[in-house]
C-alpha cells in the first residue's frame, strides 16, 4: 500500500492549509496508539520539539492534544534541532518522539516527522500503518492521557555534544556562525563557545516568520560576503531544523557537503575510527570524492539521495560515517541522524587547528546540474527512456570514463530531468552538459506514442 501522506521526510505541507491542526492531532494520536502497543505499561511517553516557525505552537498543541487522546504523555521539549530527538530519546527511553519542522523551506510551511524509541525515523511500513489507523475509527484509550513540559532540553543536547567534543579545543579560533534563523540559534553558538572559540553570529533572532529567508544552508551569500570581510577560520550555515551545513572559507568560497564528508573521513580513518574502512555517500557525490577516497583505501558505497538510504547502507555494511552534498552527515557513533552541530564540529576537529582554507580533503571537479523542466510526467517519462536520449548519456560516459562522469535522473516529485555532468575542466563540463541538455529537450518534444 502507497502512502498518501509521508514523504520522504514525514508530512509536510502549508501549515494551517495542508498541514492542519486536525490532520496533525490525527497523525499523533494514530503513531501514540501504535507506539502503545510496545511501551511498557500500554501509556507511551513522546517526546515533542518544533523548529521556530509561528505555526510551531499550534501545532504543537494539536500533537500534545492528539498524543493525550491516545492515552499518552507528550513531554514538550520546546525549540531544538531535530537530531536532539534521537539523542533525548536514548537518554530518557522515550517511545516514541515528533519532531515539527519543515527544515530548509519558508516559514509557511511546516512538516511532521516521527522518530521510534531506537532512534531512528520510522520506516516505511510503519508510515503506512499510521495512515491505515488515521483513516480508520480512532482508538479509545483506557484512560486519557497527559501534557508535561520537559524542562532542560537545551542542556541535554549540549552536554552530548561536549561528551562527543569534549577534547576539542577551540581556543583562539574564531567562528562565524548563520544559524537560519531556526532551531539551532542558541544551541550552536553556545557549544562553540564552551569549546573556547570566539563566536559571531548571523541570522539569530528568529521571529517565527525569518526561518531560512535570505539565511541559512541554502542562503549563503551573506555568510560568503561577512567571511571574505572579517578574519574567521571558518563559516557554518545551519538549515532551519539543524539537521545539515554547509561551510565556506575565509576567500568566501563554499564548501559543501562532499568536501566536509571527505576531510572527516580522512581525519577518522587516520585516527584509526572509521568503523569498516567505509563511507556511504549518494549518486550525487562529486567524481573528485570517489578520487580522494579511491587514494586513500577508503571503500565507498553509493546509494539514491536521501539520508535515510545513506543510514540504510552504513546498517548493511557495518561502517558508521556517510552523508549527502547537501549537507547532511551521518556519524553513527553520536546519533542515528544528520547533526548540523556536530558536523560542523566534527570538521573543526578534522582540521586540527587549520582554517578551512588549507583544507585538504579532495580536489573537487567542475560540476554543472541543469534541470530540464518538462510539461508533464508523460513528457519526462518519453525523454528518459527515448533510445537517442540513452545512446548520448552512454557516449558521453565514455568520453569522461577515468576522469569525470555524466548523471541523468528524473525527478520524483516534479516534471523534472535532472542533467548532472562533472568534467575535469569547466568548458568541457558546459559542453557534455549542454548537449545532453538539447537532447533531452528534442527526446520530449516527440510525439507519444
Amino acid at each position: 500500500m502507497a502512502r498518501r501522506l509521508f514523504g520522504t521526510d514525514g508530512v509536510r505541507g502549508v501549515a494551517g492549509e495542508f498541514l492542519s491542526a486536525e490532520l496533525t492531532l490525527g497523525l499523533a494520536r494514530a503513531a501514540t496508539a501504535r507506539a502503545a502497543t510496545s511501551a511498557a505499561d500500554g501509556r507511551p511517553r513522546v517526546l515533542v520539539i518544533r523548529d521556530t516557525r509561528e505555526s510551531g505552537e499550534m501545532l504543537e498543541a494539536a500533537v500534545a492534544a492528539g498524543v493525550a487522546a491516545a492515552g499518552g504523555v507528550a513531554l514538550l521539549g520546546g525549540v531544538l534541532p531535530t537530531p536532539a530527538a534521537p539523542l533525548l530519546i536514548a537518554r530518557y527511553g522515550f517511545d516514541l518522539g515528533v519532531v515539527l519542522s519543515a527544515s530548509h523551506n519558508p516559514f509557511a510551511d511546516n512538516g511532521v516527522k516521527f522518530f521510534g524509541a531506537d532512534g531512528d525515523k520510522l520506516s516505511d511500513a510503519v508510515e503506512e500503518e499510521i495512515e491505515a489507523l488515521l483513516d480508520g475509527e480512532p482508538v479509545q484509550p483506557d484512560e486519557l492521557g497527559g501534557v508535561r513540559q520537559l524542562h532542560g532540553t537545551l542542556d541535554d543536547y549540549l552536554r552530548e555534544l561536549h561528551v562527543r567534543f569534549g577534547g576539542l579545543d577551540l581556543a583562539g579560533r574564531r567562528i562565524l556562525l548563520d544559524c537560519a534563523n531556526g532551531a539551532t540559534y542558541k544551541a550552536a553558538p553556545e557549544i562553540f563557545r564552551r569549546l573556547g572559540a570566539h563566536v559571531d553570529v548571523l541570522a539569530d533572532t528568529p521571529d517565527g516568520r525569518n526561518i531560512n529567508a535570505g539565511c541559512g544552508s541554502t542562503h549563503l551569500d551573506q555568510l560568503a560576503a561577512a567571511m571574505r570581510a572579517g578574519d574567521h577560520d571558518a563559516g557554518f550555515a545551519f538549515d532551519g531544523d539543524g539537521d545539515r551545513v554547509l561551510a565556506v572559507d575565509g576567500d568566501g568560497a563554499v564548501v559543501d557537503g562532499d568536501e566536509l564528508i571527505a576531510l572527516a573521513a580522512l581525519h577518522l580513518r587516520a585516527q584509526g575510527r572509521l568503523r569498516g574502512d567505509g563511507v556511504a555517500v549518494t549518486v550525487m557525490t562529486n567524481y573528485g570524492f570517489h578520487a580522494a577516497m579511491e587514494s586513500a583505501g577508503i571503500e565507498v558505497a553509493i546509494t539514491n539521495v536521501g539520508d535515510r538510504y545513506v543510514l540504510e547502507a552504513l546498517r548493511a555494511r557495518g561502517w558508521a560515517f556517510g552523508g549527502e552534498q547537501s549537507g547532511h552527515i551521518v556519524e553513527l557513533g553520536f546519533a542515528p541522524s544528520g547533526d548540523g552541530i556536530a558536523s560542523a564540529l566534527l570538521t573543526l576537529e578534522a582540521l586540527a587547528g587549520r582554517p578551512l582554507t588549507e583544507r585538504r580533503g579532495m580536489d573537487k571537479l567542475p560540476q554543472r546540474l541543469v534541470n530540464v523542466r518538462l510539461p508533464d510526467r508523460p513528457s519526462l517519462e518519453r525523454a528518459a527512456s527515448d533510445p537517442q536520449m540513452l545512446a548520448a548519456i552512454e557516449r558521453e560516459s565514455a568520453g569522461l570514463e577515468g576522469r569525470g562522469r555524466v548523471l541523468v535522473r528524473a525527478s520524483g516529485t516534479e516534471p523534472l530531468l535532472r542533467v548532472m555532468v562533472e568534467a575535469p575542466a569547466d568548458d568541457e563540463a558546459d559542453a557534455v552538459c549542454g548537449r545532453l541538455v538539447e537532447q533531452a529537450e528534442a527526446a520530449a518534444s516527440q510525439p507519444a506514442g
